[in-house]
């Protein structure tokens, strides 16, 4: 946007590459310059003592010591521009996905991924290295106030403007420190790798459900959901995320799918009667538990099982949910 110019400077040998900072964020909009700049916060950045602006306390190294100032944002002033500033939002995000016609919509169950490369959430940030669903932290009190406060008066809105919607709708939420669910990001798609998860649990058959939404009748079918937990494991390409390496032959595929278990298919190509890697996130490696530890053991059995050069996965998808009730 020509009326307002935000610039940040970021060392890129102490950046880890996470992005929290832009993506753990939601927008607020303030009249004036004085008031946006009185919500940023600064810390004293200890090799200098300059004061920056930041938005990620965990990334404080990763700002240049010439991080621009909040007057690096430039307002035009005989348009009425707004400052546009970002909240920082810190907890736990999650996904809720719908069957979305106008304002008729079916929720799918939540699930939450994992976004970090490595174990323990450490590592650049991915598209996401695993998923599970349901997710624990999502209790009932949250999830009714995110269908209330979110999805509904968003299907509203959209309609009410002249632009109802008719697709798959995915709500990126996060759980602030209240306990309130908080909008990260809305897409007109499923998610992945959460939309694995909630296949292996999904009893109903898909195309009757995307085929109602489309016919406005959604309200004339039901969607059956396996009670069961269902874990999913990305297994990754050598060098994602920065430059995933291709062409690599894929071993152990399991020549069937088990009642219990699935192996979808993202970043491969057949070639000369092999399977062979084609991107970044190649397979995601699910399976169905009665816990969510159950869950998680079946999907790692099928993971060993599998090989190719390179490979890499993460071994604690689903432990934030583990020890949780639920």
């Amino acid at each position: 946007d020509s009326t307002m110019q935000k610039v940040l400077h970021i060392n890129p040998d102490k950046c880890t590459g996470c992005l929290q900072c832009e993506m753990a964020c939601s927008f607020e909009n303030y009249g004036t310059f004085a008031t946006a700049k009185s919500r940023i916060k600064v810390f004293d950045f200890h090799h200098t003592g300059k004061k920056v602006p930041y938005t990620c306390t965990q990334c404080d190294e990763a700002w240049c010591l010439h991080a621009c100032p909040v007057e690096a944002i430039t307002i035009d002033k005989a348009t009425g521009a707004k400052v546009v500033i970002e909240d920082f939002l810190e907890g736990q995000e999650f996904s809720l996905m719908s069957f979305v016609r106008g304002t008729e919509f079916w929720p799918m169950p939540i699930s939450q991924d994992h976004k970090r490369a490595y174990d323990g959430e450490l590592g650049p940030n991915t598209g996401g290295m695993g998923a599970y669903s349901p997710a624990p932290v999502v209790t009932p009190e949250v999830h009714a106030r995110a269908m209330r406060e979110i999805i509904m008066p968003t299907l509203v809105g959209m309609a009410a403007e002249g632009l109802p919607y008719t697709g798959f709708l995915y709500a990126g939420l996060m759980i602030d420190a209240k306990g309130a669910p908080r909008v990260v990001e809305f897409n007109c798609r499923m998610g992945d790798p959460e939309t694995q998860p909630i296949m292996m649990r999904l009893k109903s058959d898909l195309v009757d459900l995307v085929e109602a939404a489309v016919a406005g009748k959604l309200d004339k079918v039901e969607a059956e959901w396996d009670r069961r937990f269902a874990l999913g494991v990305v297994m990754a390409a050598a060098g994602y995320p920065d430059s995933p390496r291709k062409g690599d032959a894929i071993h152990g595929l399991p020549a069937t799918s088990a009642e219990d278990a699935h192996v979808f298919h993202a970043g491969t190509t057949e070639e000369g009667g092999e399977i062979r890697t084609s991107g970044g996130r190649v397979l995601c490696v699910t399976a169905l538990g009665d816990n969510v530890k159950s869950a998680q053991k079946r999907a790692y059995e099928q993971v060993d099982q599998i090989h190719f050069d390179g490979m890499q996965c993460r071994r604690d998808i689903g432990y934030r949910a583990v020890g949780r009730k639920g």
